[in-house]
């Protein structure tokens, strides 16, 4: 596999946020729309925490918030998600777009919540499948991910890593 690219600017598309990019900035606000793409075409992700033991990895649903450079999700209060997040803010998550042989890692800052105008503001009907009793239910958390690195190996031509350092939203 070739060697690994590297840039560095924050998961929104403004190009002020930018700092020392080795490509322009049009191609780097078009890799950084196709991580979003790609999120929001495969909506459910791997996202992994650390624990005692090690890792652990459960699938979530994101909702993109492109402006503010973060991903939502819906979770569940009864597990152990929480409290390995609350030891261990730093994430993984991952997407894979199979017919496009797009594969995404995201390394980013979690934190959980229990925010019920959030939770009903990014609601999807799936999420009743969990929470029966709607967004108000007490076992609904929220979950933000702030970005900090995503890795994007993209199509069979393209083995190399697109990296990017992303940029707390100011």
């Amino acid at each position: 596999m070739n060697s690994p690219q590297n840039t560095s600017q924050a998961l929104s598309n403004k190009p002020e946020n930018v700092a020392q990019m080795p490509v322009d900035d049009a191609t780097q606000i078009n890799h950084i729309s196709r991580v979003w793409d790609i999120v929001e075409k495969v909506r459910v992700g791997m996202l992994t925490t650390q624990f005692s033991g090690g890792l652990r990895a459960r699938p979530l649903e994101a909702r993109v918030d492109r402006d503010n450079g973060v991903l939502w999700f819906v979770t569940d209060v009864r597990g152990s998600k929480d409290e390995e997040i609350g030891a261990s803010h730093t994430v993984g998550i991952t997407f894979i777009l199979e017919k496009d042989h797009a594969y995404l890692s995201i390394t980013g800052h979690a934190l959980v919540t229990r925010d019920s105008a959030k939770s009903k503001q990014i609601w999807l009907s799936s999420d009743a499948t969990w929470f029966p009793d709607g967004p108000e239910d007490p076992n609904v958390r929220v979950l933000s991910i702030e970005p900090i690195t995503a890795e994007l190996w993209d199509g069979p031509s393209r083995a190399a890593i697109v990296d990017f350092k992303c940029a707390k939203k100011q």
